[in-house]
């Protein structure tokens, strides 16, 4: 007899929230807002180049699944630029006025709440991990959209180094409840990071579909446990992966 899942870690993007809109005039506005911050300072960035930047990052932990930060490559950049001596708190704060545009953009998915309040109820036990390039961007995202306390954790890459599909990343959240893989089960919208990492590992994969991008490649190679168009399929998912598990 398997021991029963009651543990569930899901991501966060494109999972239990969305995009409302679409990101380029987002990311221009948020790009603006933060060289329109440092040039308080006396720091003139170019907000075109700053976006470039972090598109080389996205390239590059894609490949090698460590997160170096939005703030590591802020700070490169401005030193490639001749600013060597600001202040942390200045980046810090430049980086805050970046996440306050790109954070209006996201929003609940319409069956987020109910779901894992129902999970809650029956004392399954919850955390997050999401791949991102900012700990504090999430972290205020969660609370702002009042999730934070049916999570005993939220984890990022940005706080741990590791992105999802790498096992160590996975690893790291497992330890914060302090059991196998095999006991927890992994939600998410992506084939790659979330599916084929957790069945890597030995967790249960459940694929939530709606807001899925994926290559045909990874549609073929990659088979979830389980799919589900939303997360109002989840809890009778959990239930009845653990039926066969008794």
């Amino acid at each position: 007899m398997n021991t029963p899942i009651q543990h569930i870690l899901f991501d966060l993007g494109g999972t239990l929230m969305h995009a409302r809109g679409d990101w380029a005039p987002i990311f221009e506005q948020a790009d603006q807002a933060l060289a329109n911050f440092l040039r308080g300072y006396r720091i003139k960035l170019d907000a075109k180049i700053f976006r470039k930047r972090l598109h080389d990052y996205y390239n590059r932990r894609d490949k090698d699944f460590q997160e170096t930060t939005y703030h590591f490559v802020l700070r490169e950049l401005l030193q490639e630029l001749g600013y060597t001596e600001i202040p942390e708190s200045v980046l810090r704060s430049a980086l805050d006025a970046m996440f306050e545009v790109t954070q209006t953009n996201w929003v609940l998915e319409d069956d987020t709440l109910e779901t894992i309040e129902q999970l809650k109820s029956k004392n399954y036990k919850l955390g997050i991990f999401s791949n991102a390039g900012d700990d504090k961007d999430v972290r205020t995202l969660v609370w702002s959209l009042g999730i934070r306390p049916y999570f005993d954790f939220v984890l990022t890459s940005a706080a741990c180094f590791y992105r999802k599909p790498y096992p160590r990343a996975f690893e790291i959240a497992l330890a914060r409840w302090n059991i196998p893989p095999e006991e927890a089960a992994m939600v998410g919208d992506s084939l790659q990071a979330d599916i084929f990492g957790a069945k890597n590992l030995g967790m249960q994969a459940i694929w939530i579909t709606r807001r899925a991008q994926f290559t045909a490649d990874e549609k073929e190679n990659i088979q979830p446990d389980f799919r589900l168009d939303g997360l109002d399929e989840l809890f009778p998912t959990l239930e009845q992966i653990n039926l066969t598990r008794r």
